[in-house]
């Protein structure tokens, strides 16, 4: 592979789409059929190849924004795969600058979703040149022109100029591999991915460069290896870097830093490969600049100009993440001083663009756009040793001409029709303001509400719950609106353990008869944990460590063996969504548990 010298032959491209409409299969797509592996590679055999985290893998979403880049005949495309998920809008905003056009992927049943809207949006104010492809055309409730509707009203909202208003479609089935210009009378037809390959290269612009102007680049995203240390990965706006290029790092305070390029590496597929040198229009990543930083300009040495940084939307959730302090502090993880937790959390400020932690005393507040963002750092942290507690996410406010403003959030749900009475009686006491409800044609029920993102919180849990699962709901923040009134508690009360110790079956099962449990038995407790939902609205403190007393009577009764209802388990997200404000959440490598902020009843009683 050599990298190319030629801006023209050069193509950028970001896949922007709602989640779970395809994108990353569609990389799948591309990649495999631009001959980018040999046919006994094993990524032949994978799909998401371009989802490498573990939590990518398991949640089956796309939480960082990669790039990669493939070969098609002369051409070198781009292309930069990004999250669909609104609480990773950050990595959004920060890799439209590396593409000079966008590919919006839009499902032939859902049509333009929140999401599609906001990264959309974003795009066309980039002024990236758009290619539209409606993709699963062969799902059983596809509505191909509705869909085409839909999103012609979208693009007259969102244009910034005329000349965007006139862009391509293509129908794809990107599971297949397969695209058409128009809705193919077959599907089952043999076809591939041809015609999106022809799409860039005649729809997409070649980068606009400046090759002998002396070298400038903004650094939009970081990686890190133990053999060469920190890549810079950026486009390069003007003229040309090859290694041994002196140069300078304009830092965000204006401080500068000088550097020498060690090696010039680009994307091929999944890897990267070395090159001699790449030019104006290229992304690439470069080694030797030990202190890079996201949104920072990496410049000619002789005339070192920084280029606007990245401008990424304000956190909407905070939350307080401190050192554990519970009884069991330092039995399960490696990590768990405020010193090694500030660490962690200034090495995750290098790349995750969309974060802001301050200090608080002993801990932080980490302030985040989403439950999914904060929980997904959470899980991170938990995995590679930390141990830690989180207490109750909070909305971020802010002062507008002496009133408070907290964000508002569009939510738009689609449900069975049997189940709309249940989610409108859930909103209503939430405070939310239904917009528009509509039915579709296959039984489902799609509302669309206004509401303060303070009372989403604990929501989606809830309404999983009551409706079966059937639910599908998608957020977005839309704005900010003078705070209300406080919310009432919705949740019962919680059922503490009175003591530390080892859980017996014969104490739980009084517990079940007061609620639902959390815990099951011959499990450690120590007082003030939580173990369960109380069945009212009130706290009740339960000895659930006691033994049965052994006496020489028999009775009929007492010689039984004890059946318990299996425990509740909450995965990380709701444990979240199920504290309260005076509750802490314990994250360790092994548990999650549940505790009062207070572990002394006499003084949680003052």
């Amino acid at each position: 592979m050599q990298g190319t010298q030629d801006p023209t032959k050069i193509r950028n491209i970001a896949i922007i789409a709602h989640v779970d409409h395809g994108k990353t299969t569609l990389v799948d797509g591309l990649l495999k059929q631009s001959q980018t592996f040999r046919d006994n590679q094993a990524e032949m055999g994978q799909s998401l190849i371009m989802d490498s985290g573990d939590q990518e893998k398991e949640r089956g979403i796309t939480i960082t924004a990669k790039v990669t880049a493939v070969q098609h005949g002369d051409y070198r495309i781009n292309i930069i795969d990004t999250p669909g998920h609104a609480d990773f809008s950050g990595e959004v905003e920060r890799t439209l600058n590396l593409a000079d056009g966008c590919i919006l992927i839009v499902d032939a049943q859902e049509g333009p979703m929140p999401q599609t809207k906001f990264v959309l949006g974003k795009a066309l104010a980039a002024e990236l040149s758009p290619i539209v492809i409606i993709n699963k055309i062969d799902k059983d409730g596809r509505r191909i022109a509705e869909v085409e509707d839909e999103l012609a009203d979208l693009f007259l909202e969102l244009a910034v100029h005329e000349d965007q208003l006139h862009y391509p479609v293509y129908y794809a089935i990107g599971r297949a591999g397969k695209a058409w210009t128009a809705v193919p009378d077959d599907a089952e037809a043999d076809t591939d991915l041809n015609v999106i390959f022809d799409a860039i290269i005649e729809k997409v612009p070649a980068p606009k460069v400046e090759l002998d102007k002396p070298f400038q680049m903004l650094v939009t995203a970081l990686a890190h290896d133990t053999f060469k240390g920190k890549y810079s990965i950026g486009r390069i706006t003007r003229g040309s870097i090859k290694p041994g290029d002196q140069v300078v790092l304009c830092k965000k305070d204006g401080r500068q830093v000088k550097a020498k390029i060690e090696n010039v590496f680009m994307s091929h597929g999944v890897s990267k490969f070395e090159v001699a040198g790449g030019v104006a229009g290229d992304i690439v990543q470069l080694t030797g600049i030990a202190d890079a930083q996201i949104g920072e300009t990496v410049a000619d040495a002789n005339e070192p100009e920084a280029l606007p940084t990245i401008e990424v939307e304000a956190p909407t959730l905070r939350i307080y993440l401190g050192p554990n302090t519970s009884p069991f502090k330092g039995q399960e993880g490696e990590f768990n001083t405020s010193r090694q937790i500030s660490d962690r959390l200034q090495k995750e400020l290098e790349t995750n663009v969309g974060l802001r932690v301050e200090d608080d005393g002993i801990g932080f507040t980490v302030s985040g756009r989403g439950e999914l963002h904060l929980g997904v750092l959470i899980e991170t942290m938990r995995r590679e040793g930390y141990e830690f507690e989180v207490g109750r996410p909070q909305v971020v406010t802010h002062e507008e001409d002496g009133k408070t403003m907290e964000p508002i959030e569009e939510v738009i749900i689609e449900v069975p029709a049997e189940h709309v009475g249940t989610v409108q009686m859930e909103l209503g006491a939430r405070r939310a303001t239904l917009k528009e409800q509509f039915a579709s044609p296959k039984g489902v029920t799609k509302l669309v509400y206004e509401m303060p993102t303070r009372s989403l919180l604990g929501m989606r849990n809830i309404l999983l719950t009551n409706t079966k699962g059937t639910i599908v709901m998608n957020s977005l923040t839309i704005g900010y609106q003078p705070q209300g009134p406080a919310l009432q508690q919705l949740r019962n009360g919680v059922l503490i353990a009175f003591e530390t110790g080892v859980t017996t079956p014969y104490a739980l099962q009084s517990a079940e008869a007061r609620g639902t449990t959390f815990i099951g038995p011959a499990e450690r407790v120590y007082a003030g944990q939580i173990i369960g939902l109380n069945t009212r609205q009130e706290d009740m403190e339960m000895n659930v460590c006691k033994a049965k007393h052994l006496t020489n009577m028999r009775s009929s009764s007492s010689d039984g063996v004890v059946q318990l209802t299996p425990p509740v388990i909450f995965s990380l997200e709701e444990c979240l969504d199920f504290i309260e404000n005076d509750e802490l959440l314990e994250v360790t490598p092994k548990n999650l548990r549940l505790r009062k902020r207070e572990l002394d009843p006499k003084k949680r009683k003052r």
